[in-house]
């Protein structure tokens, strides 16, 4: 029997994990469920109902509409220069938590087509996330432009378990190409992007590059600023433990900022927010992102979230994530696969994010008798067990928990 076939073992791999402790500063009513979903949602902070409490009873319900003078203006700036110093590898005045993923893509997408008039294609992968592919086909149509696909055409066929390259980003561009769309760690594989490698080879065409973070922030050190991007998205309900529809946020590299635009001019994004005069005119800087009135009871939300991670630092968590996945793809190969499982992410820590998707013909019934048992993973369509591995929360015993029930599964289906 292999070590890593002992609970034992894994019991020891969390007595050692430095960062052990910040998972008692989470809400775990119930020690016994195995959450393997942390990269869908993560968990409640133990702050963050305090936090909440404090913006609901105190800045609301005692202060009123003075706190919008007295800070609420400012938090959509202020959280986003935590997140962005934290996680993002991001200066202060570079990123704003506002909006969600989807408007924020639009946004992004539309002010980059701006800064490269006279080029109408978008470059997209097929098996990015929904959102991001019908937001790409949106941005190109109403701009009478087209979308140039990366990957497979047929959605159904399996997914490619290893990362776009920059010479895959290459071999579609060209002079009419004004931006490229990607995913930092693909949704599905867990697959980790090159992210300054492409980016060089977008901006040697002469286009711009939008990275969705949703998968990396939280999860893998990001340095946007030292890899010459572009923008930036992602939101704060996955790793970052934001809530569940917790604000999104955008970056955007300084050099843009005087030109860049907002397709949705809304009065938060106005130079004046309360002049109220006929005319649109947009504020300087990350600020003309902006769009309606934020949420001071989410961002507080977000906030605490940002705490926790920047408490444990962005080397500590990546280093425990390759681990996880690293113990989980030990186990899958030696108990899982007799069963046809197969690993349908990088096997190379190194590039892959902190998921790990066990692909099986029959994926949708075990991931709902797994929950049923209280292992909670998720499911990706066509036959993807995904298993979301969050570093803060997330323990060694999870893991070997996790992959046991699982081969009790499959023994009982063989």
């Amino acid at each position: 029997m292999a070590v890593t076939d002992s609970r034992a073992y894994a019991e020891q791999l969390d007595a050692d994990d430095r960062l052990a402790g910040l998972r008692l500063r989470f809400e775990i009513p119930d020690d016994g469920v195995v959450y393997l979903d942390g990269n869908s949602l993560g968990r409640l902070p133990a702050a963050t109902p305090g936090r909440i409490d404090d913006v609901v009873r105190d800045e609301w319900g005692d202060r009123l509409i003075r706190s919008w003078s007295e800070g609420w203006m400012d938090r959509p700036f202020e959280v986003g220069d935590r997140l962005g110093a934290s996680l993002l590898g991001a200066g202060p005045g570079q990123t704003v938590v506002c909006d969600n993923t989807t408007v924020n893509l639009f946004k992004v997408l539309s002010s980059a087509m701006d800064l490269r008039p006279g080029r109408g294609v978008v470059v997209a992968h097929r098996g990015e996330f929904p959102t991001d592919r019908y937001v790409a086909a949106e941005v190109a149509r109403t701009r009478g432009g087209s979308v140039a696909w990366l990957g497979p055409l047929d959605p159904a066929a399996p997914w490619p378990t290893e990362p776009v390259t920059a010479s895959d980003v290459a071999a579609l561009l060209h002079d009419d190409v004004a931006v490229v769309l990607l995913s930092v760690v693909d949704y599905r594989s867990s697959a980790l992007v090159d992210v300054a490698s492409v980016t060089q080879a977008v901006h040697d065409a002469g286009a711009l590059v939008a990275w969705d973070c949703s998968h990396a922030g939280g999860s893998v050190p990001l340095d946007l600023v030292g890899a010459d991007a572009d923008f930036a998205v992602g939101c704060s309900y996955k790793f970052i433990n934001g809530g569940p529809g917790a604000p999104a946020w955008i970056w955007a590299h300084p050099r843009h900022h005087d030109a860049m635009t907002n397709p949705i001019p809304g009065w938060m994004g106005h130079a004046d927010v309360f002049a109220m005069t006929g005319d649109y005119a947009a504020a300087e800087g990350i600020r003309r992102f902006m769009t309606g009135t934020p949420s001071a009871i989410a961002l507080a939300a977000v906030d605490a979230g940002v705490a926790l991670l920047e408490e444990a630092g962005m080397d500590a968590v990546r280093a425990k994530g390759m681990a996880l996945t690293s113990y989980l793809v030990d186990l899958a190969d030696e108990w899982l696969a007799p069963f046809g499982v197969e690993v349908a992410s990088p096997r190379d820590a190194a590039r892959r994010g902190a998921h790990v998707t066990l692909r099986h013909p029959d994926a949708l019934a075990l991931t709902q008798a797994l929950t049923d048992r209280g292992v909670i993973p998720d499911f990706r369509h066509p036959d993807g067990v995904r298993i979301g591995l969050a570093p803060l929360t997330t323990r060694f015993t999870d893991v070997h928990d996790g992959a046991r029930a699982l081969q009790s599964l499959l023994a009982a289906l063989a």
